[in-house]
């Protein structure tokens, strides 16, 4: 079936609070722009349309609403969408799901996971980050369909907005919930950009006169989840002024949600003395009252104060209803002072983590949106003097935008700001209705699109870099696509050719900077704190004309896609119609900044020579010593001690082995160092360009399993081989190696003779370790662990190696598994009871394995209740534990090399750091 031709221009304001929809008839006045009314459940049963559609879901418990009271409920689950969602939400635990658009810019999250609602307990129905989304728009769509039956929506042209600080991976995250819902064709729009469209549609005639002082316009978009900075230059031409975006800001988990937060924690010290901590899932309720309590509080017409009750619901921490006053001047106080206040333009944000760092996602450690604002200024400082022709780099236009600037207190309070900033000097855009700009901006910007009159310029937001590295082991990124670089324009890094291999996977590593530094395409930059690490790139270079193994030599092309995103293709040298697109592999875990192309040392050739002597078709009569002796060796020839060998080194140490991987059965000596090397040089089996399929080579011989199965030191270094590069594994390959040992851990099975057998030679404290860094395992199976392990340790001369075990498996922060995936907190609190049974004094480990699962992440939804903190603090004091544990668990604190090691169980390669963020 033929699609149809548009018959709508049509614009989503996807946002983190609420879903807005605006849209024009093709071919009617530009100004006869509508908001689309959404029809929705405003309470059980009851529907209307509003103007305003609440991204949350509720997820409803089993027979609480009949089919009647849910006739608009989400597709697939029966899910409330909407005003109804938000109103049930509000009296019931943990079962709201919200800020959906925040958890798709989480780093240490799976996103297409069933996540939310975060906190919510096991009962309680589960939605990814994607699909909460997806709901939305999928709503969204159903509706139109009942108003517009002959223009379905995926038919029209539509616009999405996002923020401007999204990026790539994010945003191709949001093209993915769009596809999910069925709108698998629409254009991305930055938000702050879609806000300026909208006044200058309202403004069409008059630009000129109300821009007339304006040189340097900053647009500040406060929305639920993010604070969206962009600047942009006005050039005074004749007819209209130019206007060109010359900075966008890095993005800034931080708005309404954290002021909704700060009045959380308010009131739950009034609700329970300071004594005790609410649930996440009562803390998602108790936010919710917050956040209406705050838009009444802070509006023109706002009452004294506003009551936020927390039902009891049976709960064990607050028996039956509470009660807490929130007064006007109090939340005025904590919006406009701890949030907006009237610091000076040399205030930047302070680096160290706060307390609105909590409930699951990475929140900005400073709460001060002024201070951030002035760093973003800071930042492209020279672009902005130029714009101001060396006036200053403060704006002299200002142009607000967001759901926190409806209380007029908030946006009076940042042209206070700005005016301060520039002597008293600002021209403020007038935009009367913040929560509907941007949908009815992105109409316009499809409007001016099509007639071929966009107004604003400046290309892509930002410059972006292919990391490399240099002989001296510096960082640094050749730049492929600069900032300012035009839709469509297509760059080709022409000095820069890769000879890649036909039917293997190849990842590159990227980087980005909004800064104003310019750069030309092949421009060599040091990478510093400014840039920030994309996702992996991933290409599969496959050909029907070409044979696996045969090489390509290649060119790396990158567009500024007419979309929004990046399109970035591998073109062939020798026939430029050959071309292979790369994607960006969405929130892989466990990168770094370690650059694929690193330079070897000079005796590396020698080194390889050595492995294969050893693991060589040649090397039947070698002589058993040499084989013994090959890590000593490759240490001389090297020149240090293996420890010291950096990841490019390891990995390509790691290829040698691989290939040898065939002869390394021809004796006890052979496998044993095959699986000990192997593992020393892939670990933690991620980090590095190619490193997923790395493991994926080295997975393929776990089934052969070992071939001296009578050697309890081969055993050994087998169990230690999986666990090196157990980051690395997937989920299922981590199930199956659970599998394979768990009955040689739980005690009952254990007892069994033919497993007591086996249990003397197959190592059993390297089964154990290699348990505790299954991350990826489900939580239940991670409970079933730790209660063998803990049964275990009830019984003396069990090896310490348990308590660390049982430390890992219980930790609150995981290194490579997703912070969902960790076990409950009230399950961590029964395993400490346990724990302190033990004297950590005799037993330092059980007091480590304790530091563990007590650690301090800021998540209330992983971090166990305060009295199970102070009393894990107690006994750490008591038996004279060292500081830095004590530390771990009385504040968020970061791991230093040491205790990141100490924890991780491992030494990692130089220079690589595991990325640990909540």
């Amino acid at each position: 079936m033929q699609k149809s031709s548009p018959q709508y221009l049509v614009g989503i304001d996807l946002g983190t609070t609420h879903t807005v929809v605006a849209y024009a008839k093709i071919g009617e006045a530009s100004a006869n722009l509508r908001i689309f009314e959404i029809e929705q459940l405003t309470a059980p049963g009851q529907v209307a349309a509003r103007t305003l559609l609440p991204s949350v879901r509720y997820h409803p418990a089993e027979g609480e609403l009949s089919p009647t009271d849910i006739v608009f409920a989400a597709e697939a689950d029966n899910a409330v969408i909407g005003e109804a969602a938000r109103v049930l939400g509000a009296k019931t635990k943990g079962r709201l799901v919200a800020s959906a658009k925040s958890w798709l810019s989480h780093p240490s999250v799976d996103h297409g996971a069933g996540i939310l609602p975060w906190g919510g307990s096991d009962d309680v129905g589960k939605v990814s980050p994607i699909d909460a989304s997806a709901s939305y728009l999928a709503h969204v769509r159903k509706v139109w369909g009942h108003h517009f039956k002959e223009a379905p929506l995926a038919d029209q042209d539509i616009v999405i907005t996002v923020p401007a600080s999204f990026d790539e991976a994010a945003r191709s995250l949001t093209l993915e919930a769009a596809r999910r819902a069925g709108l698998p064709k629409v254009r991305l729009l930055e938000e702050p950009q879609a806000v300026c469209y909208d006044w200058l549609r309202r403004n069409a005639g008059n630009i000129g006169e109300r821009l007339a002082d304006v040189h340097l316009l900053l647009i500040c978009d406060v929305g639920g989840g993010t604070t969206d900075l962009t600047l942009i230059k006005v050039e005074h031409e004749c007819p209209e002024p130019k206007l060109t975006r010359i900075g966008v800001g890095d993005h800034l988990m931080l708005g309404g949600d954290n002021i909704d937060l700060a009045l959380a924690h308010l009131a739950e010290s009034r609700l329970l003395g300071g004594e005790q901590r609410l649930s996440a899932a009562e803390l998602s309720q108790l936010l919710e009252q917050c956040r209406i309590a705050k838009e009444r509080l802070l509006a023109d017409d706002a009452p004294e104060q506003v009551n936020v009750t927390l039902l009891g619901g049976g709960s064990k921490l607050i028996g039956g209803s509470r009660v807490a006053a929130l007064s006007r001047e109090e939340v005025r106080a904590i919006a406009l002072d701890g949030f907006f206040p009237l610091s000076g333009c040399d205030d930047l944000p302070d680096r160290k983590r706060s307390g609105v760092v909590e409930f699951g996602l990475p929140y900005a450690a400073e709460p001060a949106v002024s201070k951030h604002i002035a760093a973003f200024l800071k930042l492209h400082e020279s672009a902005a003097r130029e714009a101001t022709q060396g006036r200053g780099r403060a704006p002299d236009g200002l142009l607000v935008n967001g759901g926190v600037f409806r209380s007029r207190a908030l946006s009076r309070r940042i042209e206070a700001l700005c005016r301060s900033w520039n002597d008293g000097k600002l021209t403020v855009l007038e935009n009367r209705h913040p929560e509907l700009a941007v949908a009815f901006g992105a109409v316009s910007y499809a409007l001016a699109r099509r007639e071929k009159k966009l107004k604003i310029g400046g290309g892509a937001a930002r410059s972006y870099f292919l990391l490399i590295d240099t002989d001296s082991g510096a960082q640094q990124g050749v730049c492929i696509l600069p900032k300012g670089s035009e839709e469509g324009e297509e760059v080709i890094l022409k000095d820069r050719r890769f000879a890649l291999r036909l039917g293997v996977p190849v990842r590159f590593h990227l980087c980005s900077m909004s800064g104003d530094t310019p750069y030309k395409p092949g421009d060599i930059a040091d990478i510093t704190e400014q840039f920030h690490s994309l996702p992996p790139l991933a290409a599969a270079f496959e050909s029907e004309d070409s044979q696996t193994g045969s090489e390509e030599i290649v060119q790396l092309s990158v567009t500024q896609t007419e979309i929004g995103t990046l399109k970035i293709e591998c073109v062939s040298v020798d026939d430029n119609s050959r071309r292979w697109n790369v994607e960006f592999q969405i929130r892989s875990r466990g990168q770094t900044a370690l650059p694929a192309d690193a330079s070897l040392p000079p005796q590396f050739d020698k080194a390889a020579e050595q492995i294969r002597a050893v693991f060589g078709s040649k090397s039947k009569a070698v002589d058993p010593k040499a084989v013994k002796s090959l890590r000593t060796d490759l240490e001389k020839t090297l020149g240090e001690a293996r420890d010291a060998w950096r990841t490019p080194l390891l990995r390509a140490l790691f290829a040698e082995l691989l290939e040898g991987a065939k002869y390394r059965r021809r004796s006890e000596h052979h496998e044993r160092v095959w699986f000990s090397l192997t593992g020393f040089c892939l670990r933690p089996g991620f980090g590095f360009a190619l490193d997923d399929w790395r493991v994926e080579q080295l997975w393929k011989l776990y089934p052969h399993n070992l071939q001296f199965v009578n050697e309890i030191q081969n055993w050994a270094e087998w169990w230690t081989l999986w666990r090196r590069i157990a980051g690395g594994l997937t989920e299922s390959a981590q199930e199956q190696l659970f599998a394979d040992i768990a009955k040689y851990i739980n005690p009952a099975s254990a007892r069994q003779p033919g497993v007591a057998k086996q249990l003397k030679v197959r190592s059993f404290d390297d089964m154990v370790r290699l348990a505790a860094v299954l991350e990826r395992l489900p939580v239940e199976k991670k409970i079933q662990l730790g209660e063998w392990l803990l049964n275990r340790l009830q019984k003396p001369g069990e090896s310490n190696q348990t308590w660390w075990a049982v430390g890992r498996i219980g930790s609150r922060m995981p290194f490579h598994g997703s912070s969902h995936n960790v076990i409950p907190p009230e399950t961590a609190a029964l395993w400490l009871r346990q724990i302190a049974q033990a004297d950590w004094k005799k037993i330092p480990q059980a007091g480590f394995a304790a530091t563990l699962i007590a650690r301090m992440s800021g998540d209330r939804a992983r971090d166990v209740d305060e009295e199970t903190h102070r009393q894990v603090v107690e006994k750490l004091r008591l038996a004279k534990a060292p500081s830095s544990w004590i530390e771990l668990v009385e504040s968020y604190k970061e791991l230093d090399e040491k205790e990141e090691q100490q924890i991780f169980g491992e030494t990692l390669p130089p220079g690589l750091k595991l990325i640990n963020k909540n």
